[in-house]
């Protein structure tokens, strides 16, 4: 069956760390091992709860300040600096990009409840896909097979009907058990030759 969408993840895909030096003095200040900030940002109750829309992204932000007992400005802070290294992938936007109007494209996101605007107003990615779904709107994340079926409605096709691309091996595996046809991001040129194959 033809492919009719193609559907990317946001973070580690679209957008990723390229400069992790925010993090890391950050981690020094508050005497972190490497990657230990990032694993109380990402992987904390609060920031799964605001995953699945049931604590806002603030929340998140709060639970930092109180673990390492800062100050609004200094979370402020630490947040502004946390990001501050991402880029996005311009070569692998405008190649979505070209894919419309022959094929339905969207971002599909474990995310929290201020996606919404980032993709739109600091990423300007509304030009670029049909929609976006994310999970803290949905009250539902991958790998739930669900949040492939609803991405599938949302576009209207069938899974195989539907190219799918994730940095995290778990949500590609999610994908496949639904049947779409996903890969796994490792670098640029490799998913732009894989899916230049199956378009």
């Amino acid at each position: 069956m033809a492919i009719k969408a193609v559907v990317f993840d946001f973070g580690g895909v679209l957008v990723r760390t390229e400069d992790s030096s925010g993090r890391v003095k950050w981690e020094k200040r508050l005497g972190l091992n490497p990657g230990e900030l990032s694993k109380v940002v990402f992987d904390s109750d609060a920031s799964v709860q605001a995953s699945v829309g049931k604590l806002p992204f603030t929340a998140v932000w709060e639970h930092v300040a109180q673990t390492f007992s800062l100050s609004p400005a200094e979370a402020d802070q630490l947040c502004t600096d946390f990001f501050s290294g991402d880029r996005m992938d311009a070569v692998l936007v405008e190649f979505l990009k070209s894919l419309r109007p022959r094929y339905k494209t969207a971002i599909l996101s474990n995310a929290m409840s201020d996606a919404r605007n980032l993709f739109s107003q600091t990423y300007h990615l509304d030009p670029v896909v049909d929609c976006y779904i994310i999970s803290a709107e949905e009250k539902m994340v991958k790998p739930d097979p669900a949040f492939y079926r609803l991405a599938c409605d949302r576009l209207g096709v069938q899974p195989e009907e539907m190219v799918f691309v994730d940095d995290f091996i778990q949500n590609v595996d999610g994908a496949l058990a639904v049947g779409i046809k996903a890969y796994q991001f490792k670098s640029t040129p490799d998913l732009l030759s894989e899916l230049k194959l199956v378009l």
